[in-house]
């Protein structure tokens, strides 16, 4: 395999996007690294050829326990280009804890993978890849009526708290969300966040929540409709994922413009205890 340099990577962004949907999720891992750099989430991406790539692989670098939380993310052209680097490579540490990032199409032969490799697996999440195309439908936020902000380092225990995967071990990714990738929130009069959204090292919107006393008033969609137009205008992709069984997520974001990509879902799949 190849690892990629810095001038391949502005390469690599060009060429993703004729492999979209698909590639949505490496091309937006790829986008943040071109603009923030190492500094931001320090990751090695590998190529099993160069230029005529198959198969990208997004590799965090493991400084510390909490980095085994960040994803493992790839994208391939053909399941047979994936299944052999998988079954070959020795980029990839079997006996550590492992979640990939891959669509569902997928599942069968990492499957194979993991049998061949002799370590469990198991699908953690399955989520719909909702995108949003055409910032300007999203309908006009009074965002004048609300006190905005940026989340802070000080607010990482309680976005960490209410995240449905938070832990100690999520503590190190969400904080480097917090530092390096764009957030939005709404301050209630103490300047305390009371609803929010952060971005992923994939460019994906997510871990949008709101206080239960503070439901109802319209701040979620604000929030996603604010950041969804800064983005698009700083030149990064506008998506997200929702997990199968939250519709009410699904609603929200497809009564803004945001639209399924049918035939592609995201998953996560977990190798290995933590």
């Amino acid at each position: 395999m190849r690892q990629l340099t810095t001038e391949d990577l502005k390469i690599l962004e060009v060429d993703l996007k004729n492999h979209f949907p698909q590639s949505l999720q490496v091309y937006g891992c790829i986008v943040q690294l071109n603009r923030t750099g190492q500094r931001a989430d320090p990751v090695s991406v590998f190529v099993d050829l160069w230029p005529d790539y198959r198969v990208v692989l997004i590799k965090p670098e493991i400084r510390e326990t909490g980095d085994l939380f960040k994803d493992l993310t790839v994208f391939s052209k053909n399941d047979v280009y994936l299944r052999d680097l998988l079954a070959q490579t020795d980029v990839i540490d079997w006996k550590m804890y492992i979640c990939l990032a891959a669509e569902l199409h997928h599942e069968k032969m990492l499957e194979f993978v993991a049998i061949n490799r002799d370590v469990p697996m198991k699908k953690e999440a399955v989520c719909f890849k909702l995108v949003l195309r055409e910032p300007s439908k999203c309908s006009q936020i009074d965002s004048l009526s609300l006190k905005l902000s940026s989340l802070n380092e000080s607010h990482l225990a309680l976005v960490n708290s209410t995240w449905k995967f938070g832990c100690e071990h999520s503590k190190v990714m969400i904080k480097n969300m917090i530092l390096n990738f764009p957030s939005c929130c709404v301050l209630d009069e103490d300047d305390r966040p009371v609803s929010w959204i952060l971005t992923y090292p994939s460019c994906a919107l997510g871990m949008l929540y709101t206080v239960p006393e503070h439901r109802g008033k319209g701040y979620a969609k604000a929030l996603v409709t604010i950041m969804s137009k800064r983005l698009h205008s700083q030149g990064y992709p506008v998506y997200c994922f929702i997990e199968e069984k939250n519709q009410l997520s699904y609603r929200l974001f497809t009564s803004l413009g945001f639209t399924e990509e049918p035939d592609y879902k995201a998953s996560w799949f977990v190798f290995n205890d933590f």
